[in-house]
């Protein structure tokens, strides 16, 4: 079989993709290994292609590779006649005097795979620079999007056959089975509630829905701390309401458990110094950061998370003040919330990590006999309560009575939407003076 005329403008290496697929003839449990690092359209030569797509769909099987049974899926696929296969695979099979380097081959297979989607993504962003048919960041960020597919992802290769999810799949069921603790969501720290949604998936969009003053800051934050602290990833947390320093201090008043009037009014006894440097060493220790620029789009959060890695949890406080494309125009605000609600789930598929934003509520709970909180009430809703996997609503009694706010009091989170599981209500304590929302024994009256 001849290859003239191959386009040499792209880098391949016709030598390791048959030098790989001959190893796997000779050592069928090299596929174990093969497997990790390179797919079916890594390979340049489409005959190469269509032979390591049969390979490993026979392995998948469970059956024996060999010239022969290999020749016949070949033909069952359509890709050979019987003389023209037997003669290419007889070809292939000399390139490998044994399977040593099949590992080796896959590498070389793999980077020259790499670096044409690079080539490719380099024309793509020349074209874009030298036309000018965009402003210059919007330009810039897709070329960011590009490179940063191609170094952490690989550039999306189209779609994905349902025999490899479902091998996926089972592979986690079973690994759930036996370690239940190993796949389960991000915690939030309040029992409670988790043993109600069953964690928070690495792709969820969650909004936490309250009016002003209902506590969706320290909610969110609370969550984040506790995540941070046990599990040592990083938090990266979207501030746009209030700067570092009031949130830093919001989170020292909550850990510490001291009045957070004092603090501002810098009333603090000894033991309040003490709390608050204990508070201060464990924060110091955790992967919290913090951005609280006030003109955060869409576009300019995923150009600082993809510098991150390890990233376990995002916070966004809130969403009807973060802005939309600003070259894009749109009727209504509504329209423009509603596109960042869907960025915002497309940020936590493509960094892996759960976001969690804040939202504000409309006037629709005051106006209401029962005056807890409801999906209708989400502020210039638009798609937010379809984007979101989950919708968790605040509510405290004592907001509507006119009731001066004592040290601890009840609070609901109403799970109004649950993508995953069931809806419904749990309680817990709030303590107004610290801003912070705790777990309370459901046993005891």
């Amino acid at each position: 079989m001849e290859f003239e005329g191959l386009d040499r403008k792209l880098p391949f290496s016709l030598e390791a993709e048959q030098a790989l697929l001959g190893s796997i003839l000779i050592d069928p449990s090299c596929m174990d290994i093969v497997e990790g690092i390179v797919r079916a359209d890594d390979f340049y030569v489409e005959e190469n292609r269509e032979i390591y797509a049969a390979m490993h769909d026979m392995y998948q099987a469970s059956r024996n590779i060999d010239a022969v049974t290999l020749l016949r899926k070949l033909e069952e696929n359509g890709t050979y006649d019987l003389a023209g296969g037997n003669q290419y695979l007889t070809q292939v099979a000399k390139t490998a005097p044994n399977a040593i380097n099949a590992k080796d081959y896959a590498k070389i297979v793999y980077e020259k795979s790499v670096l044409r989607t690079l080539a490719e993504a380099g024309e793509s962003i020349a074209e874009d620079a030298y036309s000018g048919s965009d402003d210059v960041d919007s330009i810039l960020a897709g070329a960011e999007k590009r490179i940063y597919d191609i170094s952490n992802k690989r550039a999306n290769k189209g779609f994905v056959h349902i025999k490899d999810v479902l091998f996926s799949a089972y592979e986690e069921l079973q690994q759930r089975a036996s370690d239940p603790e190993s796949l389960s969501g991000a915690l939030t720290g309040f029992t409670s509630l988790d043993n109600m949604i069953v964690g928070i998936g690495k792709t969820d969009l969650v909004l936490i829905g309250a009016r002003p003053g209902m506590g969706k800051t320290s909610f969110a934050m609370n969550i984040a701390t506790d995540y941070a602290m046990k599990t040592r990833k990083k938090v990266c947390v979207f501030s746009l309401e209030m700067t570092a320093m009031e949130l830093v201090n919001r989170m020292l008043s909550s850990e510490a458990k001291v009045d957070s009037k004092k603090m501002r009014a810098g009333n603090l006894d000894e033991d309040d110094w003490i709390r608050l440097a204990k508070t201060a060493e464990k924060l110091a220790e955790t992967d919290i950061l913090i951005d609280d620029s006030t003109n955060t789009t869409i576009a300019s959060m995923l150009s600082k998370l993809r510098r991150e890695k390890n990233i376990g949890m995002i916070i966004v406080d809130y969403l009807q003040m973060m802005q939309g494309d600003p070259n894009r125009k749109r009727d209504n605000r509504t329209v423009e919330v509603g596109d960042i609600s869907r960025g915002l789930k497309l940020i936590a598929k493509e960094i892996e990590a759960p976001v969690l934003c804040c939202a504000q509520l409309n006037r629709g709970p005051e106006d209401r006999k029962d005056n807890r909180p409801a999906l209708s009430d989400l502020r210039e809703s638009g798609s937010m309560e379809q984007d979101a996997d989950m919708v968790l609503l605040l509510y405290r009694s004592e907001y509507y009575q006119n009731k001066a706010e004592g040290e601890n009091s009840i609070a609901e989170v109403l799970i109004a939407k649950n993508r995953h599981g069931s809806v419904g209500k749990i309680e817990l304590g709030w303590d107004a003076k610290c801003t912070k929302f705790m777990n309370i024994d459901t046993s005891r009256e």
